[in-house]
């Protein structure tokens, strides 16, 4: 889930293990999820039958094991999902590290396959281990995880990124953050191997891609900017000879950081893909992979164009109540954006606006439309120490010591804040959204196992909740400011561009004749046509457009997750209204539904029809 709507609106991502678990899993010590009796990493089924029989809770002690092998495997993902005693390593992002991961997951799916759920519970929880599981295994095969670097998720970013979620008191926090910044070159150092292994055998990024991950190399580390790692250190105030391995650390993670911003300059992207496009076979799996479920491409890439030009007839609507009748969308936002009663100057004080709307609508929604358990009913809102202008939620660690957070990278330069797009992004990433969405699931020990507590993690399911969430909010009546509402409908209006521009970029698809903005009928999309088309559809400044337009093409099948995972959440609901006529209960319908955890959108439509 990562993003600011202007600035915001267009990086989503959760840095938990989110879209990438198979990427940062890891081989278990020998025997711990192999069958009673075996030796080695070769499952035997036969082995696996007898111990399980009788057994209860079978699935639920398979996925629990799992997350226990799991952890030492990958540190970098325990501190993400908040499991302690690891903060201390980075990932191996080596070939053999990948290949180890996979093992795993490929024991695990064995042993799965050979395993009976005692409960309905467990049934939807060996479906959703299949399906996730299995497309992680898929994607591995297929040298997407060992070759996929892009400019919001890569083997890069995620050890980068570790860093912001870490533990800061304390010696031992410190001497944490100090081991991991003195291995940084080693984990970059085994990643560069993986990288060059892919593109000897042909699996290699664009060249577009490659070179702008290599800018935001330049930039973390930049001697006349902010450097990300000595940044680090200052803040953390430490003294003695922990101060001292945290300076040779950062010194060495930035040595690191700018040698491999070199070696994708002059050694990857001189090889890297020319042509940007992914083609249908790759894209779909990637859109499988992002939404859990199988969709039809060219009906949904149909379906995007009805649904933009609907969003943006009732955003006409909205403006004219703003401006006055015959206004344009673009009167209305510079009529918004001028108004001194929708800005906060201040990037603390805006901090403290998201923090006030986010604990409201936490206080307001509980006990009315949801049931909010207690440790949910904490959210903290923070400001991010990078500035690329994201907006992103990060879940709670297993003991809810820390909390669940929403984060603001604000950029250089920016005082000043606008809040009629925010309203919509704190109710996204915060309460009835992200928030209640990834905590909730965290607490519920007593319905789900570790792994889909923990691990467990949809981007068409969780960013596709979180956009029903923005709608769910304006039929509660929360959105009745008309500023609120084409704040809303703004960002959807944009997440519905990306379905057409992402799927016709990817599968070079002809733009249709009698589409409904007459944008370049008949003509075969390229990324120039979707940089004009974005810009016409989109109102964010051209360098967080541009952003937006490399983050679809280095990452297929992630973008349309949201709009399209907002709509199959949309039919389940209208499904469970057909089974359950008059007995419906909203508030119940959403209860069951989150009670599920995260899964697929297939399996979720399947234990839907089963309640």
């Amino acid at each position: 889930m990562v993003t600011p709507d202007t600035l915001p609106q267009g990086y989503d991502k959760v840095p938990r293990l989110s879209d990438r678990v198979a990427s940062t899993t890891r081989r278990p010590p020998t025997g711990r999820v192999a069958a009673a009796g075996d030796t080695g990493n070769t499952l035997d089924s036969e082995a696996v039958r007898s111990r399980r029989v009788g057994a209860v809770g079978r699935i639920d002690d398979l996925a629990n094991r799992y997350v226990a092998d799991w952890a030492p495997l990958s540190p970098t993902g325990a501190t993400y999902v908040g499991i302690a005693g690891y903060d201390d390593k980075l990932d191996d992002l080596s070939p053999e590290g990948y290949a180890a991961r996979a093992e795993l997951t490929r024991r695990t799916l064995a042993e799965l396959d050979v395993t009976e759920p005692d409960t309905e519970a467990e049934r939807t929880a060996k479906e959703a281990m299949q399906e996730r599981l299995g497309l992680d295994l898929a994607r591995y095969e297929a040298g997407e995880s060992t070759s996929e670097v892009n400019v919001i998720a890569s083997g890069l970013h995620d050890v980068r990124m570790v860093f912001d979620l870490m533990p800061t008191e304390g010696e031992d926090a410190k001497a944490n953050i100090a081991a991991r910044l003195n291995g940084f070159a080693a984990a970059l150092e085994g990643y560069k191997t993986t990288l060059r292994e892919a593109a000897a055998v042909g699996r290699i990024s664009s060249q577009v891609q490659l070179v702008e991950v290599a800018k935001q190399c330049d930039t973390w580390v930049d001697p006349n900017g902010d450097n990300f790692f000595h940044g680090l250190v200052e803040r953390l105030g430490a003294d003695g000879s922990v101060a001292a391995e945290l300076r040779r650390g950062a010194a060495a993670a930035t040595a690191a950081t700018a040698e491999f911003g070199q070696f994708l300059r002059t050694e990857l992207a001189p090889h890297g893909r020319e042509k940007q496009a992914a083609g249908r076979e790759r894209y779909e799996l990637a859109s499988q992979y992002f939404l859990g479920a199988k969709v039809d491409l060219d009906e949904t890439y149909a379906w995007g164009f009805a649904e933009l030009a609907r969003l943006e007839a009732e955003m006409r609507d909205v403006a004219a109540r703003i401006v006055g009748p015959g206004a344009s969308i673009d009167d209305a936002v510079r009529a918004l954006d001028a108004d001194p009663a929708r800005t906060i100057q201040g990037k603390e004080a805006f901090r403290d606006w998201m923090q006030a709307l986010a604990d409201k609508a936490i206080s307001e929604l509980h006990g009315t439309h949801f049931d909010i358990p207690e440790q949910v009913r904490r959210i903290e809102c923070c400001l991010a120490p990078t500035s690329d202008g994201a907006i992103y939620y990060t879940g709670p660690s297993e003991d809810f010591s820390r909390p669940g957070r929403m984060w603001w990278a604000v950029p250089q330069g920016i005082t000043d804040f606008s809040t009629w797009r925010e309203v919509t992004t704190v109710y996204h990433e915060g309460v009835p959204g992200h928030h209640l969405q990834v905590a909730q699931t965290a607490v519920r020990a007593d319905l789900l196992n570790r792994w889909q507590r923990l691990l467990c993690w949809v981007s068409g399911h969780g960013e596709g909740w979180a956009l029903y969430s923005e709608r769910l909010m304006d039929d509660l009546g929360y959105l009745e400011d008309p500023g609120d509402k084409l704040g809303m409908l703004d960002g959807q209006a944009m997440r519905a561009a990306r379905v057409i521009v992402d799927i016709g970029m990817h599968l070079e698809l002809e733009i249709p004749r009698d589409n409904p903005f007459g944008f370049h009928p008949g003509e075969r999309w390229t990324p120039e046509l979707g940089w004009e088309f974005m810009r016409a559809h989109c109102r964010v400044p051209d360098e967080n457009l541009r952003f937006e337009l490399n983050r679809y093409l280095g990452w297929p099948g992630q973008a349309p997750s949201y709009k399209v995972g907002e709509r199959i959440w949309l039919q389940a609901r209208e499904d469970a209204k057909a089974r359950k006529g008059a007995d419906f209960d909203l508030k119940e319908f959403h209860r069951q539904a989150l009670d599920l955890g995260s899964l697929g959108l297939d399996p979720l439509r399947k234990a839907l029809a089963r309640l």
